[in-house]
């Protein structure tokens, strides 16, 4: 049996596969201990005698590492490195956020200056030892643990890449119970501020990351438990405690995942559809593009922190279910980043919320409907959202429902400026790609965000309300390694790339071979950064034994950028993927059939709108907008001007 759990800020999803057969669960977050949610569904699924008996592979989607980090509440932690360079993290690249800000706000450093430890151990960019690592070095950094008592100590050394001997020694001077990162381990890679960044994050998130972890296994042994990494692969939980950084984009990236498994379903034999993915939460939302594969970065950020691990390349704005709208002094409403999460939730949740959420905006206009939202297991107060949306339009000194459809629109113009971020502002026509909603809250918006874009086709797959869920059961379990060469493409020779990406995979192979994966099991991918000589920034280009490495990577310039330059071509870092084929699973598939309507309304704008059930639909059926499609998790709006059709497995396709 399998078992996939994505914990949200307001729910926390579940997803169950048995002899094939799938079941679909939700559960309020309980954001304090996580776990506690979890094990209160698990037992609602009527489960618990399966992880007693150890029946049960679960894989989970953590927010643990991504909330700790966002709201600074890591552990202390002391950051060790070069001497010189103690102020590193704090001074970063010297980019502004506020371009023209003349008096901007001093941002609050990563690391207290008193919790900075110099050494020597310097090494020069060739290798070369300039400073040894001494003694002092050495009682300086006991000293100060002692005096601080940190719970985790960071070390990030100068060009570590090339020789993590001093890294690893003062690792070894750290007493055993201490969180060590060190940057040789998590990132050994150039730049020594990213590399900084993502080590201590490492370190700060680490000991959260490992004790939630433990008090989750704990509490499903004897079962083994799989945790989703930012890249859309899995890791076993055991070695997840050693790679917080790694978990910053654990649950979004099952539902892309998930999105990426069901557009290969949907395509058989031949290419799968290209797919622009919004996944709308209750407390935000994340945009992505998929064509074919997960489309990695290298250069993403959460919150003032650049990342520079692999992690799937997506976009994510405040907007969500729980947004809270308000009026700002000036007397103009905003949608803020500001949730009301799952306590107290929105008005209309019925659990003490008064402020208008972009939820109560899509009850009062009668979008969701109290007796079938989640199945009618929890009703909807919807007088409260009536109340609290009535108070925001006297502030506004507008009428009710103009202030609900301002709520909704306002919400919409954020998301589809972030779908353009990830589209438009990377050469692609979002009319080349089919929108694929999923979240709680995406289908409600899905017809009015692709008609912004110009689009044609939308997707609501199935179960898309608890679609990282099911991404948690698709994903491969794989490693992503990496470092760097920083040569000139005229230098590297095939054998020695190919010898040295051989060497590279070994960590990951054997970390998969303890998971129990047998070698023969094993797929590697390799891939280049390579850049033009003296830029900043590389483009990541496949590699085998017949890729012309600067031909390649013209073409790749050209199709980003639009153009190719006439100058040397360098290989900045190795990457390789070592991974094995998920878990066979095949979604089941719907008899064919035209279910009747379940109920009608009229609605502000659609007027009469049928009401239809999702698990009652059939394959190929199809029917016209305006209409309602409820089901246990979601509501998918299907608007004027949109047909839906159902594919085989219970997909709602969506064409303008």
């Amino acid at each position: 049996m399998l078992l996939g759990v994505d914990t949200g800020g307001t729910f926390t999803d579940f997803v169950v596969i048995d002899q094939g057969q799938l079941r679909v669960h939700k559960v309020l977050s309980t954001p304090e201990c996580p776990e506690q949610a979890i094990l209160q569904g698990i037992e609602q699924l009527g489960l618990t005698p399966n992880i007693r008996e150890g029946d049960i592979a679960i894989v989970h989607g953590s927010t643990v590492a991504t909330n700790a980090a966002l709201e600074r509440k890591g552990v202390t932690t002391l950051y060790v490195t070069n001497r010189g360079l103690a102020d590193l993290l704090s001074i970063g690249r010297q980019t502004r956020a506020e371009l023209y800000n003349l008096t901007p706000a001093a941002p609050e450093p990563p690391v207290e200056p008193a919790l900075c430890v110099e050494v020597g151990a310097r090494l020069a960019a060739n290798g070369e030892r300039l400073e040894p690592l001494t003694s002092d070095d050495i009682e300086r950094l006991q000293s100060a643990i002692a005096q601080h008592r940190p719970q985790a100590v960071a070390i990030n050394l100068l060009y570590s890449f090339l020789d993590d001997g001093d890294e690893i020694a003062l690792q070894q001077a750290c007493p055993e119970k201490i969180f060590v990162s060190r940057s040789s381990f998590v990132l050994p890679e150039y730049g020594e501020y990213e590399r900084g960044i993502a080590t201590w994050l490492n370190a700060y998130l680490g000991p959260k990351v490992q004790g939630y972890l433990q008090r989750l296994a704990q509490g499903i042994s004897p079962c083994p438990l799989g945790v989703m990494q930012s890249s859309g692969g899995t890791i076993d939980a055991q070695q997840a405690g050693n790679r917080a950084v790694n978990l910053l984009l654990s649950g979004p990236a099952g539902g892309l995942a998930a999105a990426q498994f069901i557009a290969r379903q949907r395509g058989g034999d031949g290419p799968p559809e290209p797919l622009l993915t919004f996944d709308m939460g209750g407390t935000s939302t994340d945009v992505a593009m998929i064509i074919d594969q997960l489309q990695l970065t290298n250069q993403g950020r959460l919150g003032p922190y650049p990342v520079a691990v692999p992690m799937v390349d997506m976009h994510t704005i405040g907007a969500g279910g729980g947004s809270i709208a308000q009026v700002d002094a000036g007397g103009l409403l905003h949608v803020d980043p500001e949730s009301a999460g799952a306590h107290p939730g929105p008005a209309c949740y019925g659990k003490g919320g008064t402020q208008v959420t972009v939820t109560d905006a899509n009850a009062y206009l009668g979008r969701l409907r109290p007796e079938y939202f989640l199945g009618g297991a929890m009703p909807l107060d919807q007088s409260a959202a009536e109340q609290a949306i009535a108070q925001l339009a006297a502030d506004l000194k507008l009428p009710a429902l103009q202030t609900a459809l301002g709520v909704i629109r306002l919400a919409n113009e954020h998301m589809v400026a972030a779908l353009r971020v990830i589209s438009v502002q990377r050469g692609h026509n979002p009319a080349d790609f089919r929108l694929c909603c999923f979240g709680g809250a995406g289908g409600l918006h899905v017809c009015a965000l692709a008609e912004e874009l110009n689009m044609s086709r939308a997707m609501v797959p199935i179960h898309g309300g608890v679609l990282s869920a099911l991404g948690m059961l698709v994903a491969p379990r794989e490693r992503q390694l990496s470092r760097s060469w920083q040569k000139p493409s005229t230098d590297c020779d095939t054998a020695g790339l190919l010898d040295a990406l051989t060497q590279l995979a070994v960590q990951g192979r054997q970390e998969l071979e303890r998971e129990g994966v047998s070698p023969e099991e094993i797929e590697q991918e390799d891939s280049l950064d390579v850049r033009y000589l003296g830029q900043s920034f590389a483009i990541n280009i496949p590699y085998h034994a017949r890729v012309d490495i600067s031909e390649a990577f013209h073409q790749a310039h050209e199709h980003r950028y639009g153009h190719r330059l006439a100058i040397p071509v360098e290989v900045v870092n190795l990457r390789v993927r070592v991974k094995t084929q998920a878990h066979a699973i095949e979604l089941p598939t719907l008899n064919t059939g035209a279910a009747e309507p379940i109920d009608q309304c009229d609605l502000p704008q659609l007027g009469s709108t049928q009401i239809f059930q999702r698990n009652q639909l059939g394959a190929g059926q199809t029917i016209a907008g305006p209409a309602l499609i409820v089901e246990q998790v979601s509501t998918t709006l299907v608007a004027k001007g949109w047909t839906l059709r159902v594919d085989p497995v219970g997909n709602l396709l969506l064409d303008r």
